[in-house]
């Protein structure tokens, strides 16, 4: 599991991973250290996220609570007790001096420029429709203080067209989620048949590495923009759905469909690329098309393309296509070894790290869209979720919320926010985009088939492989 190595220094070096509060102790009062808020309760949090007529929450606050809120209560819960608070600090207003009075709608105006944010932010908190009626009594109460002009009863229903259009969008965009690509078996390969001359291979549809690699982005983008910050902290969820403590929120968590479909675009195009190396019967050919998926992984290294990258190193990496040793040979590897080493699993992907803390350096500082790509190996920036959830308690001992370990989280969320806003440079090829998406992949059995058809077994234990294999199959024919 990889175990960033800004975790410790973040967090603590404790294997525990808890914060010991300064003061605070036995109350419920947020806990600082060093100007930052570390823990407090929930109440005390939720208190902190409320607008007063001289305070407003600083945006990294608003969006770590209620992105790490969901882990201990429903967001209509949330939004009930900040209706309650709002009611209060409403009611001390009407009941002060006219000065007080006076400043009603600007109270009003913070409250809706929170619940502005929040409905932007987490649109999906509203699909939920007890969340929308508390969103609405809330609405309802501050329009009373703007009944002169109904600046603020516009900016509302503004809002709440939002949320809806919001909804529909991600509603409509479940509907029409891919379904997951089966891979086939190539009866050709089993019977030993040569491929028909004009069936299609990857350098027929496209030649240019560079262009694939554009097109590998084009897809990677379209798919982070369907993962939202809420998605993400299932990771988080689905591991607590046992404590006994939370079952009550997690009751109706819904599935992470969109992690699933992009973890499963991963595996589809490492295995695409597998099945094109393997299912090229002439040697000569097969060298090419390996050389070709060196160079597009070298040109998605180059765009910031890290997931896609890692996904065709996978792929050349699966064992029926290393073992492909004659076919190796013929092979300029210097460019992959080159590849490997910056995604080599010691010192928890040390160089990879090091590569993608570049390119977010570069992102940052670019005027082009072209320089501001970053995309990240998925899996390992799931894992590096998972790990910091796992080993730092969510509670500390006195009860309080573990807020330094949620502020880490959001950060690096917030850092796949930036990424994911990206506006892609690249135009669509509709041909290759077709190619990559549709394009029948192999089974594991099928590429061990192709394989061995392509290059015989070598030792022993491939032998009986391959014997095995084959019994296997004429037996299910």
């Amino acid at each position: 599991m990889p175990q960033t190595p800004i975790f410790p220094s973040m967090l603590g070096s404790a294997c525990s991973g808890q914060v010991q509060p300064e003061m605070g102790e036995q109350s419920g009062d947020p806990v600082y250290q060093d100007g930052c808020l570390v823990s407090g309760s929930l109440e005390a949090l939720i208190e902190r996220l409320v607008p007063t007529v001289d305070y407003y929450p600083d945006r990294t606050y608003i969006f770590t609570f209620l992105l790490s809120s969901r882990v201990f209560i429903h967001p209509h819960e949330i939004l009930a007790k900040v209706g309650q608070i709002c009611i209060k600090q409403k009611q001390q207003l009407e009941a002060g001096t006219e000065a007080d009075k006076a400043k009603l709608k600007s109270f009003a105006a913070k409250i809706i420029q929170l619940l502005r944010e929040w409905t932007e932010t987490f649109p999906f908190d509203f699909q939920d429709e007890r969340a929308r009626k508390e969103l609405k009594e809330i609405a309802q109460r501050i329009t009373q203080c703007d009944e002169e002009n109904g600046t603020i009863k516009k900016s509302i229903s503004q809002m709440m067209q939002n949320v809806l259009l919001a909804l529909s969008t991600r509603g409509q965009y479940q509907e029409i989620r891919e379904k997951i690509r089966q891979p086939v078996t190539d009866k050709g390969t089993i019977l030993k048949a040569k491929p028909q001359s004009a069936q299609k291979d990857i350098l027929s549809v496209c030649g240019d590495p560079l262009i694939f690699a554009q097109q590998l982005t084009t897809i990677e983008l379209e798919r982070l923009g369907s993962i939202y910050p809420e998605d993400l902290m299932q990771i988080i969820t689905h591991m607590d759905s046992l404590d006994k403590d939370n079952h009550k929120c997690r009751s109706d968590v819904t599935k992470t469909y969109n992690l699933e479909a992009y973890d499963n675009w991963f595996n589809c195009l490492s295995m695409l690329v597998a099945t094109e190396i393997c299912r090229v019967v002439k040697k000569k050919q097969r060298t090419r098309v390996m050389e070709f998926f060196i160079d597009v992984a070298r040109e998605c290294f180059n765009i910031g393309n890290f997931n896609s990258m890692m996904a065709i190193i996978s792929g050349m990496n699966l064992s029926p296509v290393a073992r492909l040793k004659k076919t190796w040979s013929k092979v300029k590897t210097a460019k992959f070894d080159v590849l490997e080493h910056h995604m080599d699993p010691s010192s928890n992907f040390c160089n990879y790290r090091t590569a993608l803390q570049g390119a977010t350096q570069r992102s940052q500082s670019a005027n082009s869209s072209r320089e501001k790509i970053v995309i990240p190996v998925f899996n390992l920036f799931i894992k590096d979720i998972f790990f910091l959830h796992k080993i730092h308690s969510n509670r500390l001992p006195n009860g309080h919320i573990n807020f330094k370990k949620f502020m880490e989280i959001s950060r690096q969320i917030h850092d796949f926010l930036t990424w994911k806003q990206v506006e892609c440079p690249f135009e669509k090829d509709k041909k290759i985009q077709t190619y990559l998406l549709t394009s029948p992949i192999y089974t594991e059995e099928a590429l061990f088939v192709a394989s061995y058809e392509n290059e015989g077994p070598d030792n022993h234990m491939e032998k009986d492989s391959w014997k095995t294999l084959r019994s296997t199959l004429l037996n299910r024919a």
